[in-house]
């Protein structure tokens, strides 16, 4: 091989496997962990203090007050929740809102934190971190927040409703299409991206079909592993600014955002990345990645358009400021006509243009 690249593996440990949740109180132990505190939303309080009761003296107790985008609010009650408890450790049950919270304490503290995805997300394998405050949100990298174990256990995602596992799919796959086009992508994490594309679009149907097989479930949860491994490793660009600028202004819900800009900045950045179109074409099968990803994303019962989201067409220009405000690595040029076209297109639900990067090679 002569592409020169920088790989650099993110030290963390993890467990696969339907069941394997029944190991985190020797997850905990080895990690010489004592005093750990559950984080969970709302939504998952009651799967919370059932995973804080399986721990027995070695929890002290439940926070379930993780919110979308960290305010930075809820960051601050938390982080004084967990001193007062005298927290050594933190076990974040959910998705990408608690492991979220999670690294907010872990950026103040360095605490240690392992993660219990219940969704696809993908933020437990990242250093990455967000917090919102006065309706911009910030994200950042620190090895600190980078979660020291993570536990996949498919029976986890059994309760994750079909259209939330749809749209938590796609948030994922958005990690690897960016990943693919990154300007620090390497044939490491363009393999990875590849194949989680792959196991995503593979299982959702199937998990739409039967919600409750484990079998599904389990191949979905490898491919979000992989996508996550992907966002962890490599620098993302538009899509995933769009998305915090949309979700950390106008608090539009994060994965249903991230599946309708997708195929929209894929669309955009296409004719500039050609081997990440191929890549894509490989996985997919399809000609036209970024149309097949916004036609299945909606036979699959997910938002077909932003306004769907409550975004109007006076948050556009915003938007588009925002987006535009800071420079960043993206295989295309960031102009404000060209992203205010590219909202006003999603905003709508207009069909995806077709991608001018040449025929399928996926059958190669």
């Amino acid at each position: 091989m002569s592409t020169a690249f920088f790989y650099e593996a993110l030290p963390m440990r993890v467990s696969f496997g339907a069941g394997h949740r029944a190991k985190l109180a020797d997850e905990v132990t080895n990690l010489g962990l004592q005093k750990v505190l559950v984080l969970a939303t709302e939504f998952q309080k009651d799967l919370a203090h059932q995973i804080s009761d399986s721990l027995g003296d070695l929890s002290v107790g439940v926070y379930a007050k993780a919110e979308m985008h960290v305010p930075i609010e809820t960051a601050h009650d938390a982080q004084e929740f967990a001193r007062q408890a005298g927290a050594d450790g933190f076990i974040a049950v959910g998705g990408g809102s608690t492991t979220g919270l999670g690294k907010a304490i872990a950026l103040e503290f360095g605490t240690p934190i392992i993660a219990l995805p219940t969704t696809y997300a993908g933020s437990e394998m990242t250093p990455i971190w967000g917090l919102t405050a006065g309706g911009v949100k910030k994200t950042g990298r620190d090895p600190r927040v980078l979660p020291t174990s993570v536990i996949y256990d498919p029976e986890l995602t059994l309760s994750l409703p079909v259209s939330m596992s749809v749209t938590s799919g796609f948030n994922a796959i958005a990690h690897a299409v960016e990943a693919l086009y990154a300007p620090d992508a390497s044939p490491i994490t363009s393999l990875m991206a590849e194949e989680g594309v792959r196991a995503l679009i593979q299982a959702l149907p199937k998990i739409a079909h039967e919600p409750g097989n484990i079998e599904y479930r389990g191949e979905a949860l490898y491919g979000a592993w992989l996508c996550g491994a992907t966002l962890g490793a490599t620098t993302m660009s538009l899509h995933h600014k769009l998305c915090h600028t949309l979700g950390g202004t106008f608090n539009l819900p994060h994965a249903e955002t991230h599946t309708v800009i997708l195929p929209y900045a894929l669309a955009y950045n296409s004719g500039s990345a050609p081997e990440a179109i191929q890549a894509l074409q490989r996985a997919t099968g399809q000609n036209n990645p970024a149309a097949y990803f916004r036609e299945l994303s909606i036979r699959l019962g997910a938002p077909g358009s932003l306004r769907e989201l409550g975004l109007t067409e006076q948050d556009v220009e915003t938007a588009t400021d925002l987006a535009t405000r800071s420079p960043y690595a993206n295989p295309r040029e960031v102009t404000p006509a060209g992203i205010r076209g590219l909202l006003l297109a999603a905003l709508n639900g207009e069909p995806v243009a077709p991608s001018d990067s040449g025929p399928s090679r996926a059958q190669e």
